[in-house]
């Protein structure tokens, strides 16, 4: 099975800083585990909203609008592709990684689609 998970961002700073250097090498080796176990097929990180653009089509008519948009409530901030057996791990990967953090939210979503 596929989940994505994403972690949802916090733009009161923007842009973002760097992570501190101490989270950044706990983080990198927590990926390179998953990864290395064959769980974390592709991850990322996401820019700041502002610099988001949005496309819509509505009957017939493409509009593209630059960001930031004022309606986003929530913003994603990272996000990353698993390959689990079940939903049950990836839920322990997700807590595994917020662990990592030390705070945060995670959404999951399963994919579907060609394997």
């Amino acid at each position: 099975m596929r989940f994505l998970g994403y972690s949802m961002g916090d733009d009161s700073t923007n842009p973002p800083g760097p992570p501190d250097e101490t989270l950044y090498e706990t983080m990198d080796a927590f990926v390179s585990e998953a990864t290395k176990a064959g769980v974390i097929l592709a991850t990322g990180g996401m820019a700041p909203i502002a610099d988001g653009i949005k496309v819509t089509l509505h009957d017939g008519e493409y509009t593209v609008v630059d960001g930031p948009f004022a309606e986003a409530k929530e913003i994603v901030g990272g996000w990353a592709l698993m390959e689990v057996r079940d939903r049950d791990e990836a839920i322990e990967w997700t807590k595994r990684f917020l662990g990592v953090l030390g705070k945060g939210e995670t959404r999951l979503r399963e994919v579907f689609g060609p394997e």
